[in-house]
């Protein structure tokens, strides 16, 4: 099927690597058909980029398999590079040689330029074939690479953590429980759940973080990042929330609070400078469709240097501000993504980082403050969306973590030995923080809902495809 010697369109209309007069093959799905008496074009796409090629057949009355290509087909495409006569494109094929793969009838469902992200989600297994998603499954691509290279570039190790957990790293309790049990006949002793006679000999749940895990690593390696997929079942349905998406966790021994800042905000700018610039032809496109001021609200967090402010002082000036907010706030209560909005777009006009809250609103591993009041948090703001990163300097005491576990209501402190173990043992401090990949995305294209950046959304009451 001449796999290895085709050409990607990419290499033709990005990267400029073919010279005209070049015999190609295009192997790819045809996007419109346009036959005439005297001339055909075919306009192809085959996935590498936003660009469709289009070629130009003569004479079609030679080509009898014209008449069973429609939009949707597949193809195989031979001819000569040239420079094109007509406007909008600036090369096309001469086609001599024109196969049809496999067929695509009138019942094909992509046959108009515009369908709405509703009707694209019921058929989920087709609309990368589309233009908005085809580009967000390129983007996804080349910003997982990105993160991978940033890290490796600065001495990360990428480390794999286990999706199935017996811990709870958040405390929510929102998990989805792994089991063999047949649940017509679940066994029982004294009236409860016998988990010890389950596959693991112990209750069981897909991971709804790698931190944990990832902190053990970095005691031993030093700095380490995972990336890999996390599951909530929080019944959400929300256009934010998804039950499966993927994770960035850095962890960094030796490093404290202000270290975690420093990366957090030089990895988003580096992040959203890569979409900007080794991504050009699909944010444009984003750009000029999805979100007109993407590029100029990408740029500008690239741009700025991010504000630092304690939650004691957000608080006041939530306070202090003019504007009626939905949601109250005062100080131990949390802020809502109207509160950070109004911080980054109103008050600092900028990225923001807020830390030191309420030890009583955040998790167990955190390191307490020596006012016994507040935590080594942070939460990283964006304009329009709010919290886009959520991180602290995790407890490295022994005794100190032992008791706000407690108090944090974990009832089985054996199921963390391990991750006690590492704060008797050559304890050091260190910090780490988590991006959602899926929430990122949203942001550097201006999609506005998780289920189109996802490629398969996984949902309350949907796991279609």
């Amino acid at each position: 099927m001449d796999y290895k010697t085709r050409t990607k369109i990419a290499r033709i209309l990005i990267e400029g690597a073919i010279a005209v007069d070049t015999e190609v093959i295009i192997l790819g799905w045809v996007r419109t058909v346009r036959i005439s008496k005297n001339v055909a074009f075919v306009e192809v796409n085959d996935g590498s980029c936003m660009k469709n090629i289009q070629g130009v057949i003569e004479n079609p009355e030679n080509f009898p398999v014209l008449d069973k290509i429609t939009t949707g087909a597949a193809v195989r495409m031979k001819g000569k590079l040239i420079e094109s006569k007509g406007k909008g494109q600036k090369y096309e094929i001469t086609v001599h040689s024109l196969d049809l793969v496999g067929v695509a009838d009138s019942t094909y469902p992509i046959q108009t330029k515009r369908h709405t992200y509703e009707f694209l989600r019921e058929i989920a297994h087709l609309r990368p074939r589309t233009n908005t998603f085809g580009a967000v499954n390129r983007l996804r691509s080349k910003i997982a690479f990105a993160i991978h290279k940033y890290y490796q570039e600065r001495g990360f190790y990428y480390i794999q953590t286990p999706l199935i957990s017996a811990s709870d790293c958040e405390g929510a309790g929102d998990l989805f429980r792994v089991t063999t049990f047949n649940l017509d006949n679940i066994p029982r002793k004294e009236g409860a759940v016998d988990w010890h006679a389950d596959f693991f000999g112990d209750e069981t749940y897909l991971t709804v973080s790698g931190q944990l895990e990832g902190e053990v690593l970095a005691t031993a390696l030093g700095d380490i990042y995972t990336f890999g997929p996390t599951f909530r079942a929080e019944n959400s349905n929300t256009s934010r929330h998804a039950s499966e998406f993927w994770m960035i966790e850095p962890e960094m021994a030796w490093a404290e609070l202000d270290d975690n800042m420093d990366l957090a905000e030089d990895f988003l700018k580096y992040l959203f400078h890569y979409a900007l610039t080794e991504c050009a032809d699909d944010m444009e496109f984003f750009g000029q469709w999805i979100d007109k001021d993407l590029h100029r609200t990408l740029e500008s967090v690239v741009n700025s240097e991010f504000e630092r402010c304690s939650y004691t002082e957000a608080v006041k000036i939530l306070e202090k501000a003019a504007q009626k907010f939905e949601f109250p706030i005062r100080w131990g209560l949390d802020l809502q993504s109207e509160h950070e909005r109004y911080l980054t777009e109103k008050t600092f006009k900028k990225p923001v980082i807020v830390f030191d809250y309420p030890e009583s609103i955040k998790s167990f591993y955190m390191r307490l403050n020596d006012d016994g009041r507040t935590v080594r948090g942070m939460d990283v703001l964006v304009p329009k969306v709010g919290e886009i990163i959520g991180g602290s300097q995790r407890e490295e005491r022994y005794d100190v973590l032992k008791d706000r576990m407690a108090k944090k209501g974990i009832k089985n402190l054996d199921n963390y030995f391990w991750y006690l173990d590492i704060r008797r043992w050559g304890t050091v401090p260190h910090s780490g923080f988590g991006l959602g990949f899926d929430r990122a995305l949203m942001y550097m294209t201006g999609m506005t809902n998780i289920r189109d950046i996802q490629t398969f959304p996984r949902v309350p009451n949907w796991a279609k495809f």
